[in-house]
């Protein structure tokens, strides 16, 4: 398929860092992916949760389910905008890589614990991993992915922080945009983790059908599933209901997207970053998205048995945080050298690495008793 001409291209990328052959037959975004998919961080994601901690049940969303999902959406809205889908994807599966343990309850802890050393944020610490901390190449430190890659996955940062990235944070500094497959990506993920929330939720009976009959785009959808099978129950239909909201979202944004970028009349990548955010929602569909997401977070994410394993969360990331840095000898030898330069980040980048089962399982190992714990 030809690309658009404001389109991110292979022939076209500003480069790696640290340069190197054409990877052909493959182009460059799509080398890119493929270093993400084999990088270690990939691989954790199968048990870093998303609402649900994983031993809660083994078919609710993981970080790595929910990025597959986010490359499938956002690789469907690049097609239908004649967009690069290599790059849509290469971003969508590395946009979570910097995630914690435990979600965000485990991102605000570590959060807190880095208050007086810079931080911590997951977006910031997702760059970290494909920049620095991925350990694969003889030749350079992290997975030295084209800048078009890196741009999309710091979705946000701050002025502070983006004086420390180089080219790649000048953007948030000169309020510039970045391409339209990083603008995809970012909304691909908006739509699978609120509809897929909603799922999860649905399935683990924390928030009933009944509930959401008060969300209007949930509503407006139920209602068109029951109406074209009025037998249908159960799973089938928030299967058939979900489906259709995303449909929709897709669809709409598409259009919406696709008549902003014919008014900008951009021609270029260069031309995009100049203007103003391009891939958007109409604001009808994006009101309604606002109502999902204002419902998810009253009665999903603050439930009170989401906010009982959120404080549990919370203590094991702070206990963690605390006992590694009043004894950095704790720490894998392998962290020793780096945690003499800098103690605070080393810890930091330690435990956002850990699944939620080893973080619990490094828990017990440092503060149970028991001689089963050691």
């Amino acid at each position: 398929m030809a690309l658009a001409p404001y389109a991110a291209q292979d022939a076209k990328t500003r480069g790696r860092v640290h340069a190197e052959p054409p990877a052909a037959p493959r182009g460059e975004f799509q080398r890119d992916r493929d270093r993400i998919v084999h990088s270690t961080a990939f691989r954790r994601l199968e048990y870093k949760t998303q609402v649900f901690v994983n031993h809660e049940g083994d078919l609710f969303r993981t970080r790595l389910t929910h990025s597959l999902e986010v490359a499938q959406i956002g690789r469907t809205i690049a097609r239908l905008l004649q967009l690069s889908e290599e790059l849509v994807e290469a971003v969508s599966l590395a946009h979570d890589l910097g995630h914690t343990p435990f979600g965000h309850a485990g991102q605000d802890a570590l959060n807190e614990c880095m208050k007086d050393h810079g931080g911590f944020e997951h977006n910031l610490q997702s760059l970290r991993v494909v920049d620095k901390l991925e350990e694969r190449y003889a030749e350079f430190d992290g997975l030295n992915l084209c800048f078009e890659t890196r741009e999309g996955i710091l979705k946000h940062c701050s002025p502070v922080h983006a004086r420390g990235l180089g080219e790649v944070g000048e953007r948030f500094l000169k309020g510039r945009q970045p391409s339209l497959e990083a603008q995809v990506a970012n909304l691909a993920d908006e739509i699978a983790y609120n509809n897929h929330d909603v799922d999860d939720g649905l399935r683990s009976g924390l928030i009933s059908i009944e509930q959401l009959e008060e969300v209007a785009l949930f509503a407006r959808h139920l209602k068109e599933a029951r109406s074209r099978y009025p037998a249908l129950n159960g799973r089938r239909l928030v299967n058939e209901t979900v489906r259709r909201m995303i449909n929709t979202l897709v669809l709409d944004l598409v259009h919406t997207s696709a008549a902003h970028i014919k008014a900008a009349g951009v021609q270029s990548l260069e031309e995009v970053r100049k203007a103003g955010p391009l891939v958007a929602f109409s604001t009808e569909i994006r009101d309604e998205q606002l109502q999902l997401k204002q419902f998810l977070r009253r009665n999903l994410y603050r439930h009170y048995k989401v906010l009982r394993m959120t404080k549990k969360a919370e203590r094991i990331i702070a206990d963690l945080f605390d006992a590694f840095f009043q004894e950095p000898r704790l720490l894998p030898s392998d962290h020793h050298d780096k945690a003499e330069t800098d103690r605070a980040r080393t810890i930091a980048d330690y435990v956002a690495g850990m699944t939620d089962r080893y973080a619990v399982r490094e828990h017990r190992r440092l503060f149970a008793i028991e001689e089963a714990a050691l």
